[in-house]
């Protein structure tokens, strides 16, 4: 790879990536030799089933930790060669995450959620850009409320408009829809691929949704840890 991967138009490439981790029987593999590269824009879902190596393949790809070989690149940068601040500045710069479990600051309303990674981010007036986001994910009128006094939905709509506000170079989803109930969950999803169209944002999801996994452009599928499909999803 070049100092700046193959192509501009790659994001995101993972070359010969394997994860060990120690266990009491001995060394214990959860990735082996996965290899892909993801262009800029795309829509992209990993799916497994739980155990296949999906949240730790999405951590090694944000930079949360480091395979045990080959080497990851994202937006430019060799997250493999960075030690812990280095990774945690390209994360800062280019990386926004939805989880599950919403992971707002419950001290915080909706708006400072949302102001705290521009703030972080030195952003330009960063209460304006947050109140637009929101406005966007259809709480402008909610910004004041905090994270108790907001329904599931309301909460994740919350995270990803946090997620979005920095215009970041990758989005990681893991199971964004899982502690929703079917119709929200659908109304998330519209969401984040809007906001994913109306952006330059790539968007990764983990997911075991395959309505979900469908609506993306592209399906990495793994098993036991290894890569058995990599195919386009259907239109």
């Amino acid at each position: 790879m070049s100092n700046r991967s193959a192509s501009d138009n790659v994001v995101l490439a993972a070359a010969h990536v394997t994860k060990q981790v120690s266990s009491p029987e001995g060394d214990l593999t959860i990735l082996s030799d996965v290899s892909f590269n993801i262009n800029r824009g795309d829509s992209v879902a990993i799916v497994g089933a739980s155990g296949a190596g999906k949240s730790t393949l999405l951590g090694l790809m944000a930079g949360l930790d480091l395979p045990t070989e080959g080497e990851i690149w994202l937006d430019g940068a060799n997250l493999t060669r960075l030690d812990e601040d280095g990774r945690a500045a390209v994360r800062a710069a280019s990386v926004g995450f939805v989880f599950q479990s919403f992971h707002l600051v419950p001290s915080l309303n909706a708006l400072e959620n949302v102001m705290l990674p521009l703030e972080l981010a030195a952003k330009p007036e960063p209460r304006k850009t947050a109140l637009d986001i929101l406005r966007r994910v259809g709480l402008g009128e909610r910004w004041s409320h905090y994270p108790p006094q907001l329904s599931g939905g309301e909460k994740q709509r919350v995270a990803i408009a946090r997620a979005f506000a920095t215009e970041p170079a990758v989005l990681f989803a893991d199971e964004p829809t899982g502690n929703l109930d079917s119709r929200t969950g659908e109304n998330i999803v519209e969401l984040m691929f809007d906001l994913n169209r109306r952006s330059s944002t790539t968007l990764i999801l983990v997911t075991h949704d395959t309505t979900l996994a469908s609506r993306c452009d592209r399906i990495l599928s793994l098993d036991a840890g290894k890569l058995v499909g990599d195919e386009k999803a259907a239109a």
